[in-house]
Parts: structure tokens; C-alpha cells; sequence
């Protein structure tokens, strides 16, 4: 299973922590494992290469495992867009859980 959990503070989310394989089909071939990993590429890809962020992303292929946290110090527009993705994204993954029970979890943590 692929759990993604997304950390707050306060109403602030500051990052996720994506882990694990869904285990929805073989290597791939696994849809909900494509879902999770495009969605966090394009947020990681958004934040950093688009917005010129520096969002701390840490990626362990082997674990299956990838962090990332943006800045605490933004300005205003930045800090709404992040704030917009980050909540996209977990509408989208709680969407996802929804529709694929068994194989994606989504948490909150502070």
C-alpha cells in the first residue's frame, strides 16, 4: 500500500511524505503507483523548477519513499499557490483512496 501523509501546522500544510507501493498490479503496469508518482513529480516539478522555490525533496528509490517541505519564509502569492497545489493534491489522493480502498491511504500529521 502507498500511504502519502500530509503535514500541517496549523492550517498551513508544509509537505507530504510519500512511501511505499500500492501493490494494485505488477511493475509497470500499476495505475494507482503511476497516479501517486505523476501527481508528486508534477507538484515537486511546480514548486521548484516553475514557482524557483527551493522545496526540500528527499527521494529513497529502494524504500519506495519521497519527502518534500516547502520554505517557511514565502511571500503572500507564493504561499497561496503552494497552499492551493498542496490541497489539490490531497483532494486528489483522498479521491484516489475512494476509488482504490486497498491500495493508497491518505493521513494528516502536525
Amino acid at each position: 500500500m502507498t500511504t502519502v501523509t500530509f503535514y500541517t501546522e496549523g492550517s498551513r500544510i508544509t509537505g507530504f511524505d510519500a512511501s511505499g507501493h500500492s501493490g494494485y498490479a505488477q511493475a509497470g503496469g500499476d495505475i494507482v503507483c503511476a497516479a501517486v508518482t505523476s501527481t508528486v513529480r508534477l507538484i515537486e516539478c511546480v514548486l521548484n523548477d516553475v514557482m524557483g522555490l527551493c522545496a526540500s525533496v528527499k527521494v529513497n528509490g529502494k524504500a519506495a519513499h519521497i519527502s518534500l517541505r516547502i520554505p517557511g519564509s514565502l511571500g503572500q502569492a507564493a504561499e497561496d499557490t503552494c497552499q492551493t497545489l498542496l490541497a489539490g493534491m490531497m483532494v486528489y489522493f483522498t479521491e484516489l483512496h475512494s476509488e482504490y480502498p486497498g491500495y493508497i491511504e491518505v493521513l494528516e500529521a502536525e
